[in-house]
């Protein structure tokens, strides 16, 4: 079993980056296919991004282009580089696993996109 810490959110004006960090514990991490989701304020949560150590990233039509996943298996840190916000970015983003598993679910770190 693993579990997860989001940070590095914060409030950021439209065209700016923001990079989230996942910090996670547990035992073989790197056989987890990682996901970060984010949840707006009376919308459904999504998935942004997912990553697989061996086969590489996937991402919603929504941020790609903008975001890149990343992660570090020695350190089972797994991290969202955002680019070019965007307002619609506004979200609690958190990561898990991909499929995402519900007892995992962490507190999040939330994004605020605005001028």
């Amino acid at each position: 079993q693993v579990q997860f810490v989001e940070s590095g959110g914060g409030l950021v004006q439209p065209g700016e980056s923001l990079r989230l960090s996942c910090a996670a514990s547990g035992s073989i991490f790197s056989l987890y296919v990682m996901g970060w989701y984010r949840q707006a304020p009376g919308k459904t949560r999504e998935l942004v991004a997912s990553i697989d150590s061996l086969y590489g990233t996937n991402y919603a039509d929504s941020v790609k282009g903008r975001f890149t996943i990343s992660r570090d298996n020695a350190k089972k840190m797994v991290f969202l580089q955002m680019n070019s916000a965007k307002p619609e970015d506004t979200a609690v983003y958190y990561c898990n696993t991909r499929p995402e598993r519900i007892q995992l679910w962490g507190q999040g770190t939330q994004v605020t996109v605005s001028s």
